[in-house]
Order: structure tokens, then C-alpha cells, then sequence
């Protein structure tokens, strides 16, 4: 069982320097930066309808290291993909008023995209090394992490404002138009906002503006670091090893099918809508839009009851709402899998699990467990004997989030 650290980071950003001396001429990066993923511990499926999600930020991140050029061209390896050398991919720093489009290799989408929608101002050109040590397809945000990791470092090369809020729906952006992702805010924004020692509740309703005299709806976009600090209990991430991918149909799918609840319902979003009302409609529902509907509808619920138990530290009741969580998850929003559900199922049976649940967009990928820090390693033993596959085990701790590292 791998229990992760800083210095792991400090690692990853060491060895990334070596690839960078390496393939650009044997000079030493000026810049590196670092942008964590992120475990959900509750909160599944409801950011793209508005509603509150409940992640902490990793110790586990992307790092970039890079200088600045003066030859307008954008030179970006990175060493995170599954291939023995690294990739690159170059192409000239867009124009003023140019574009930069998506294409292959999928992975620089996330990076060009993240260019084309940064607006501090025009970019010289860059030769960077990109490195993750989040599990690609694990449901840990690889994705967001890479994104807000550029974002980072183009902040290094021209300065913007540092509004986070900003910084994180750019970046969630990025994911939409070059990654065909319709993903919602709740990853981009733990990987900036994340603090260590701390879970970040988040309040996905969007601003909207509603007449001249009101800018800014109370609620909209807010966060609240609940405290996760307590030494007697740990997070542990299971990865299932079933890589899931979201950018095919299942995702927008479920998407498409909360849109059209909340359109019967005659709400904005289902973050409008209580079971009352959708009861109430039920009749105008498919049986599988409904069951869609109720899952994100109890989920912001429990998600907002479970933010308070984890203030209060009644791990307890905070374990309960996990388990709600999965078995919504599995069996009205039926986004889980046989190996996630193996996971969960095994993990309750050992004492000292207060409650797990997959975590992420789901079809693979892996579980959270909140657990008292004492039973860790019988529940890791427990889980190897009765899952059908080889899962890997992380204990992990509430992190920071994005950050700039000193280079010597």
C-alpha cells in the first residue's frame, strides 16, 4: 500500500528537470510548477447541475518544468503517457486573433486548449516537460490536473490577474472545446483552490447576472474548507485497475437526461428541484430520466448533510452518506461497475470502515474509503483477498493545491 506524500511531488519534479536537460540541450528549466489531482468524497455527478460536490486535492499532481524561447515555437513533452520515451509535440504560438485546434495527440489537447483560452495577454514561445504521477483513467482527475498545471506555468511566462475563480473555469473550458469534455467545475477548481489539511466544499451554481443592480447571486461559485485533519482517521483510494473514459457517450448521455428532468420540472437546473417536485412530475418522466433525476436531487442533499457532518467529525454519519451515495450511483445514476462494487462491498466488512464509495465519473476507476487510520492495512489485505482483479491501495491526505516551485 502506497502511502503518498509531498515528496513525492519533490521527486517527480526532479526527475522531470533530468528529462528536460536531456532532450533541450542540457540546460536547465526556469520554471516549474506543480497542480494536484483531486478524490471526490461525496458529491457524484451533480457540478454540471449545479449543485455541491465535496473533494480534497491530492499529493499527487502534474508537474511542468520549462523556459521561455525566443523562436515563437511551443515545444511540450511529456513522460505521462504509457510509452517507453517521451512524446512531443510542437507548433507556433498562435497569432492574435489566430487559433490553435484540437487533434492528435489527444493529450495536448488539454494543453492547447488552455492556450488558446488564456488572456493575459500574447505568449512568447516555451519548451516545457510535462510529468504526472495521478493514475491515468483512475477517476483522480488526471485531466484537470494537467490543465490547471498549465494554466500555472503560463502565469510564470506572462502574469494574469491570479483570480482563481477565473483560473479554474478557463481551464474547465479548455476541457470543453478541446477536449470534447462538457465536464462540470468541481475538479478544475480543487486542483487551484485546494489547502492542505482540508476538504473544499463547492458550490457549483453558476453566476448569473439578474438586472443592473445585482451582480452576483450569494451561493454562486462559493467554497468552504471543511476541516479533515484529524489523525485518527485517513482516506483510502483503491484503484480499481478498469480505466473508464468519459468523453464517449455515457457522460453527455446522463448530462442530456438532467437537462431534460430539470426542463420538466420547469427548473434552471435540479440544484432548483427537491424530491417533492420531482415525485410530483413523475408521471412526465421516462422511468430512466427520473432515475437520473433522483440520484443528482439526493445527492446534493447528502452531499450538503455530509459537509456538516465532517465539520461536526461524525464520521459516522459521514459514512452513511457514502454508502447512500454509492448504491444511488450504482443503481438510479448506474454509472458504476461490477469491480468498483466488488471494492465497496469489501471494504464495509472490515470494522473501523466508517464508509466508501466509488469516486470520479465512474465505469471504472476507483473507490474512496473514510476508515480509522488504525485499520488501514486489514482492510488493504481484506480487499486483496476478495477482489476478483489487482487493485492498488494510496493513503492519502488533504493537499494544496496549485503551486510554484523554487528551482535552485
Amino acid at each position: 500500500m502506497e502511502r503518498t506524500s509531498e515528496s513525492d511531488l519533490v521527486s517527480l519534479l526532479a526527475a522531470t528537470r533530468g528529462v528536460y536537460k536531456r532532450i533541450f540541450g542540457g540546460v536547465d528549466p526556469k520554471i516549474a510548477v506543480s497542480a494536484p489531482g483531486r478524490v471526490n468524497l461525496i458529491g457524484e455527478h451533480t457540478d454540471y447541475n449545479q449543485g455541491f460536490v465535496l473533494p480534497m486535492a491530492l499529493q499527487m499532481g502534474t508537474v511542468v518544468v520549462g523556459s521561455p524561447r525566443e523562436d515563437r515555437i511551443i515545444s511540450i513533452v511529456t513522460t505521462a503517457e504509457e510509452t517507453e520515451e517521451p512524446k512531443r509535440v510542437e507548433f507556433p504560438v498562435p497569432m492574435e486573433g489566430g487559433a490553435l485546434e484540437p487533434g492528435e495527440p489527444r493529450w495536448a489537447n488539454y494543453v492547447k486548449g488552455v492556450i488558446q483560452h488564456y488572456e493575459a495577454g500574447p505568449l512568447p514561445g516555451f519548451s516545457a516537460v510535462i510529468a504526472s504521477n495521478v493514475p491515468l483513467g483512475g477517476g483522480l482527475s488526471s485531466s484537470a490536473s494537467l490543465e490547471v498545471a498549465t494554466y500555472t506555468f503560463l502565469q510564470q511566462l506572462r502574469p494574469d490577474d491570479g483570480d482563481p475563480v477565473t483560473k479554474a473555469l478557463v481551464c474547465q473550458k479548455a476541457e470543453h472545446t478541446f477536449a470534447m469534455m462538457p465536464c462540470g467545475i468541481m475538479d478544475q477548481f480543487i486542483s487551484v483552490m485546494g489547502k492542505e489539511g482540508h476538504a473544499l466544499l463547492i458550490d457549483c451554481r453558476i453566476p448569473f447576472r439578474a438586472g443592473p443592480t445585482v451582480k452576483r447571486l450569494l451561493r454562486s461559485l462559493e467554497t468552504h474548507l471543511v476541516p479533515l485533519s484529524d489523525p485518527n482517521v485517513v482516506v483510502l483510494i483503491t484503484n480499481s485497475n478498469v480505466r473508464h473514459i468519459l468523453t464517449g457517450s455515457e457522460y453527455p448521455t446522463r448530462r442530456r437526461q438532467c437537462e431534460e428532468a430539470a426542463k420538466v420540472l420547469g427548473k434552471a437546473s435540479l440544484r432548483e428541484a427537491n424530491m417533492a417536485d420531482l415525485e410530483a412530475s413523475k408521471a412526465l418522466l421516462s422511468e430512466e430520466v427520473y432515475r437520473r433525476a433522483k440520484h443528482v436531487i439526493g445527492e446534493i442533499e447528502r452531499t450538503a448533510r455530509a459537509a456538516e457532518a465532517l465539520q461536526s467529525k461524525d464520521y459516522k454519519i459521514f459514512g452513511q452518506l457514502m454508502v447512500e451515495s454509492h448504491n444511488s450511483l450504482r443503481d438510479d445514476y448506474e454509472v458504476s461497475c461490477p469491480e468498483l462494487d466488488e471494492l465497496v462491498s469489501a471494504a464495509l466488512e472490515i470494522p473501523g470502515v466508517y464508509g466508501s464509495r466509488m469516486t470520479g465519473g465512474g465505469f471504472g476507476g476507483c473507490t474512496v474509503t473514510l476508515l480509522e487510520s488504525g485499520a488501514a492495512e486489514k482492510v488493504r489485505r481484506h480487499i486483496e483477498e476478495k477482489y476478483s482483479r489487482t487493485a492498488t491501495f494510496y493513503l492519502t491526505q488533504p493537499s494544496d493545491g496549485a503551486k510554484v516551485h523554487r528551482l535552485p
